[in-house]
């Protein structure tokens, strides 16, 4: 057995860890010391505009530094920033603000070791892959999408080697690309390399190839060796922070790394896990794809942000964050509000604790964590910690969906995220023709669609078609599907909304 530091080593300002490695060893020595830290999931309500940021992650920079002051051994585990979005000033970064922020806060908001660009060019070195094997003969399609990090309408859909096969390419942005998915969920470099070797190239006389099929792996997995490994900085107070993988909750996973997570566990006792936008999108993403399909940790408790103005911004959006936390607790999570007060709104706090009250929700927990950091929620934590400290309740529904039918697995989770019942889930024109196309081509390749897990793919700022809509008429439209066989992911576009926003200069 080899010490945690012999897995770590300086890069830059950072480090980065050999997070495969050390989970490796610990498998090998059982009776190697090791902690079974609780995971707190941070989310936050469904914002009333896609680029607006409830302040998640400066939500979770202030919980581990108060957490450590009053004596618990607490870290955090960030997902990495889309630079597209984030440097044109749409929404924040993965930093945080204020007190409340990491050392090298610029750092992790432009690339922070690379990983995001290390992936985009094994993805893209795998389209060039498949593109020479149409030249050879080997495929006449492709179906793996090129990545860019910054989102271009141009490259939507464009076509190719025009005046040969003028051959169909698309391209999308790095979080959401497939091999992003399967570093999320994966746990070692082996696994790594045969979720590669399964994901579907293109297509020969109608009938799908995989790349394992016409490429030697190596070429691939040897650009990934830094990539796969989770960065470690600090907060400005000496909060351990390890961050890793995927932002976009709308369009693909939107959570960290399963082994960042599970390394984070393994040495700390309480992880704060940051999941991407609300709780109807990476919330939702945590539980029902990481806890429930991979076996990440269920959360012993529950964080969602929000801001004072939520509840009067719109009265017809006003149940959107009553939904959510209700949601959690029905899950079985002790859930506590969290709101995230601006300058000038400290002297609300009396009328938010009321306001929660009514709505029969726990003691809230509130700051201007811009100005004050940690220090603004020390005195108030006695309600989490109390919590981490329970038994885990016997009637929380962690059960797997694995092998459920892909409709009932839409409508059940249309009826738990996002109130709809399954009579109003509605079928757009060609849905259900998509659907039958990935089931063919998912049988081709000896897969079976229900073993594949569900990933909504949706708008950011609406749980429904219309959120203002009345309860019993909010609907929710199914668009088209596409299996990402090597991730093992069935992504279902839905809502009549935008998936992806556009970098808006603010």
């Amino acid at each position: 057995m080899t010490d945690f530091e012999d897995y770590v080593r300086p890069y830059g300002l950072f480090s980065k860890i050999d997070a495969f490695g050390y989970l490796k060893d610990l498998q090998e020595h059982p009776d190697q010391p090791r902690k079974k830290g609780k995971v707190i999931l941070v989310t936050a309500d469904t914002p009333l505009k896609a680029s607006r940021g409830e302040g998640k992650t400066t939500t979770t920079i202030a919980l581990i530094d108060a957490l450590r002051a009053r004596g618990v051994d607490a870290a955090a585990v960030l997902r990495q920033p889309s630079m597209g979005i984030t440097a044109a000033g749409s929404k924040g970064g993965a930093s945080g603000g204020g007190k409340a922020s990491l050392t090298h806060p610029e750092l992790v908001d432009w690339g922070l070791c690379g990983e995001m660009a290390a992936i985009e060019s094994a993805q893209n070195l795998l389209v060039s892959f498949a593109e020479k094997a149409v030249d050879e003969g080997r495929l006449d399609t492709v179906l793996v999408p090129r990545v860019s990090e910054v989102p271009s309408r141009s490259l939507r859909q464009i076509a190719v080697d025009r005046g040969k096969g003028n051959l169909s390419e698309r391209t999308v942005l790095t979080p959401t690309c497939e091999l992003m998915q399967i570093v999320v969920l994966s746990r070692s470099m082996e696994e790594i390399g045969q979720r590669v070797a399964a994901m579907v190239a293109g297509t020969l006389d109608g009938k799908p190839v995989r790349f394992g099929d016409f490429i030697d792996l190596w070429r691939i997995t040897g650009i990934l060796t830094d990539a796969v490994k989770p960065a470690y900085t600090e907060t400005l107070q000496g909060s351990p922070v390890y961050v890793h993988c995927g932002p976009f909750a709308n369009v693909s996973i939107g959570i960290p790394s399963l082994v960042s997570v599970q390394m984070a566990c393994a040495r700390h006792d309480v992880v704060i896990v940051e999941a991407g936008y609300g709780a109807d999108a990476g919330a939702q993403k945590w539980l029902d794809i990481a806890a429930r399909e991979y076996g990440a940790q269920w959360p012993a408790a529950a964080v969602v942000v929000t801001r004072a103005t939520t509840w009067r911004d719109d009265p017809k959006l006003q149940w959107r964050y009553p939904f959510h936390v209700n949601r959690l607790e029905s899950l079985g999570i002790p859930t506590f509000p969290m709101i995230n007060l601006w300058e000038g709104e400290d002297g609300q706090a009396g009328q938010l604790r009321q306001t929660a009250s009514d709505l029969g929700f726990r003691s809230p927990i509130m700051g201007n964590l811009f100005r004050d950091g940690g220090q603004a929620l020390e005195d108030q934590l006695d309600g989490l910690i109390e919590a981490l400290g329970a038994p885990a309740r016997a009637d929380a529904d962690t059960v797997s969906h694995h092998g459920m039918d892909v409709m009932d697995q839409i409508c059940w989770i249309a009826r738990s995220a996002y109130g709809v019942p399954g009579s109003r889930v509605v079928e757009k024109d060609g849905f259900a023709q998509s659907l039958e196309q990935a089931r063919q081509l998912c049988a081709q390749v000896g897969v079976n669609l229900e073993d594949m897990t569900i990933v909504a793919v949706k708008s950011p700022a609406t749980m429904t078609d219309d959120d203002t809509a009345p309860e019993d008429q909010r609907t929710v439209t199914l668009k088209k599907v596409e299996p990402h066989v090597g991730a093992g992911l069935l992504q279902v576009n839905l809502t009549t909304s935008l998936t992806t926003p556009m970098p808006k200069i603010v």
